[in-house]
């Protein structure tokens, strides 16, 4: 419940709830299988969680009705995991795409065949899967180790699904995720220009875009597919299982 809280807004649709209950038991789960002696964190490392205190802190007068929604979710998946050839999957899952979830090839170098780009259209129908950030020029050569006369952005490599594979700027040629972890920006889908003193870079998507996207959930959950429909889209070839 905790996690669930913490991750998802709680106002979603009951089958995106019950989607995200699924997937942060089974990457609790895959964690704690996988690796010896392994302790989640309540951070966005791991996952999110929130106590009592917290909920009530962040809820207020309507923590009643937001706890109970939440909990409803959790108690009617119980036992259910998300598994791959009757393993459990490491069932990533992030903000917003730009349209596509991505490879987890291309993110984090883990060939995971159920962890491939999908369709997530229903992530265009919200305002929060674009955004603009500028930066000071200074900034942004220093955090990306440049010369900073001027910026020249050339050999743009972009996916079918429009994330940036590879960048050159001043002469310099980056990865996507190089660019993205360096500059702290919110998906891999970017576009730089630069105005005056100032770079403007414009992301779509929020997150590093593999496994299931949240507002995909919802977008998809408003359209009446269920808990396990949705799963089943962004985790591929995959099954619920009882544990």
């Amino acid at each position: 419940i905790g996690v669930v809280a913490g991750e998802m807004p709680a106002s979603f649709n009951m089958e995106a709830l019950k989607a995200q209950a699924i997937a942060s038991r089974t990457y609790a789960m895959y964690k704690m299988k996988n690796l010896n002696n392994y302790v989640l964190s309540t951070t966005i490392n791991d996952q999110v969680y929130l106590s009592i205190e917290q909920m009530k802190s962040k809820w207020g007068n309507d923590f009643d009705y937001y706890y109970n929604r939440v909990k409803s979710a959790v108690d009617a998946t119980k036992g259910q995991v998300v598994t791959y050839d009757d393993n459990l999957i490491i069932a990533y899952y992030f903000a917003i795409s730009n349209g596509y979830t991505d490879n987890a090839t291309n993110v984090f170098n883990e060939n995971k065949s159920y962890l491939v780009s999908v369709d997530s259209k229903w992530d265009r129908n919200y305002s929060f899967y674009s955004s603009t950030r500028t930066m000071i020029k200074a900034n942004f050569c220093s955090k990306l180790g440049i010369s900073c006369d001027v910026i020249n952005v050339t050999n743009v490599s972009r996916d079918t699904n429009h994330y940036v594979r590879n960048i050159t700027i001043n002469g310099k040629t980056f990865s996507g995720r190089e660019v993205f972890n360096k500059l702290g920006l919110k998906s891999h889908d970017f576009e730089i220009s630069v105005s005056g003193d100032n770079v403007i870079i414009k992301t779509l998507g929020f997150g590093h875009g593999v496994g299931m996207s949240q507002y995909g959930a919802q977008g998809m959950a408003k359209e009446g597919y269920t808990y396990d429909n949705i799963l089943k889209h962004y985790y591929q070839n995959t099954e619920i299982s009882k544990l």
